[in-house]
């Protein structure tokens, strides 16, 4: 491709054709947009929590309680999709937050996942 002078849009921290790579920094940076425009409005992990109790009809006590309740357990996975995925807080941070395991927190995150898919479920409308 040099010899023939082509030029094609690459990124060494991503392997692909150019029109990959375009779609993958494109929806990076609106990813990042996203978490920017969230935390400048104020969101922590208490808005974030409070969220969750209002979409699951709960108590926002039940969001940050211990236990295997089956609707704690579905509060607190929500929970942690939206703080790691739509605010950008770190799992380490959740982990300590709510007494639970490193990888405890990253189940969560992909079960919580699926229950705002599933339920058409977002952090802000």
């Amino acid at each position: 491709m040099r010899r023939a002078k082509t030029n094609v849009k690459g990124d060494e921290r991503i392997l692909g054709d150019s029109d990959f790579v375009l779609q993958s920094l494109k929806e990076s940076g609106e990813q990042l947009e996203r978490k920017y425009k969230i935390r400048t409005q104020g969101c922590d992990l208490n808005k974030v929590a409070g969220r969750v109790a209002d979409a699951l009809g709960i108590e926002i006590r039940q969001v940050f309680a211990a236990g295997k309740n089956r609707q704690t357990v579905k509060a607190r996975s929500l929970l942690c999709y939206w703080a790691v995925r739509d605010v950008g807080m770190t799992m380490t941070f959740l982990s300590k937050k709510l007494g639970l395991s490193l990888s405890a927190v990253s189940q969560s995150v992909k079960r919580g996942e699926q229950i705002a898919t599933e339920n058409r479920f977002r952090l802000m409308p």
